[in-house]
């Protein structure tokens, strides 16, 4: 039985919905896509013409990252918040989603992305970045604290 679907997001696009309600710790899916370097991945956006920032990457720990866009899952479709009800969990190459609170059916699924990206974190940055998830203690950024 099915638990997730992908449908349109008042967050943001497309998000993951819960097609019935999902306990906390549930592990749910794997993030799935072809593993690429950073450098690959970054030539890979720029071919794409994309000018928002939007891609489907997960960065693991060894440098390398996933390409959900190429031969992806539903997973690439989870949106960010900064008050999340999911959280990613490395495992050697692999990253899984785990649900942290209980899910009620009809929710959509978050992770908190904490995005890394290098140099100045200029307003024309940030506004890439823009976080729109709403939460009360939202931070107003898909980028990391630190």
């Amino acid at each position: 039985m099915r638990r997730t679907i992908v449908r349109n997001s008042p967050v943001h696009g497309r998000g993951v919905f819960a097609l019935a309600d999902l306990p906390a710790g549930a592990m749910l899916f794997e993030y799935k896509g072809q593993r690429l370097s950073w450098k690959e991945a970054q030539r890979a956006y720029e071919k794409s013409n994309a000018e928002d920032g939007h891609t489907f990457f997960f960065g693991l720990d060894d440098g390398r990252v996933i390409d959900g866009a190429r031969g992806g899952n539903s997973a690439r479709w989870l949106n960010h918040s900064c008050a999340p009800n999911c959280e990613a969990e490395q495992e050697g190459e692999r990253v899984f989603i785990r649900a942290i609170r209980p899910i009620g059916k009809g929710q959509e699924l978050f992770i908190d992305y904490q995005l890394t990206v290098e140099g100045r974190r200029t307003a024309a940055l940030k506004r890439l970045y823009a976080c729109r998830c709403q939460a009360k203690q939202c931070r107003g950024t898909m980028l990391s604290d630190g």
